[in-house]
C-alpha cells in the first residue's frame, strides 16, 4: 500500500510539471499573437489579420514586399518554407529599419526578437524606402 502512494505521489509530480510547461508554452503563443498582432498594426494592417493561418502570411508577405505566390511555394514544395521563411526574417528586419543582426536574432531567436520589434519604438519605413 505504501508504494502505491509513493508511486501516486511521484506521479502527481509529473503531472504538475506537465501543466507547468504547458502554461508556459501558452505564454508563449499568446506573446506571439500579440506581438504579431502589434507588428500588423505597425505596418498599416489589421491586427485581427494576424491571427487567421493563411490570411497573416498573405498580409505578412505584402508588408514585406514579397510576392503572393511565396505563400503557394511555401505549402507545396518541401523546404522552400524554410528558405522563404529565412528570407522573410531578414526582410522584416529591413523594412522596420533594423540591421542584419537584428534578422539574425529574429531568425535564431524570434520569441524574443518579435516582441522586441512589436513592443520597441521602431517603426514601418516599408520595403521601397529600404532599397
Amino acid at each position: 500500500m505504501e508504494n502505491v502512494i509513493v508511486s501516486a505521489i511521484g506521479n502527481m509530480g509529473y503531472i504538475i510539471l506537465a501543466i507547468f510547461i504547458w502554461l508556459i508554452y501558452l505564454g508563449i503563443i499568446a506573446l506571439y499573437i500579440i506581438s504579431m498582432w502589434k507588428i500588423f498594426v505597425k505596418a498599416g494592417r489589421p491586427g485581427w489579420a494576424a491571427i487567421i493561418p493563411i490570411y497573416s502570411t498573405l498580409i505578412l508577405l505584402e508588408i514585406l514586399g514579397q510576392p503572393w505566390w511565396f505563400l503557394l511555394l511555401m505549402i507545396f514544395i518541401p523546404f522552400a518554407s524554410l528558405v522563404i521563411g529565412i528570407i522573410l526574417m531578414f526582410e522584416m528586419a529591413k523594412v522596420f529599419g533594423k540591421s542584419v543582426g537584428f534578422g539574425f536574432g529574429l531568425l535564431f531567436l524570434s520569441f524574443i526578437f518579435i516582441p522586441i520589434l512589436a513592443f520597441s519604438n521602431s517603426s514601418y519605413t516599408g520595403y521601397n524606402a529600404t532599397e
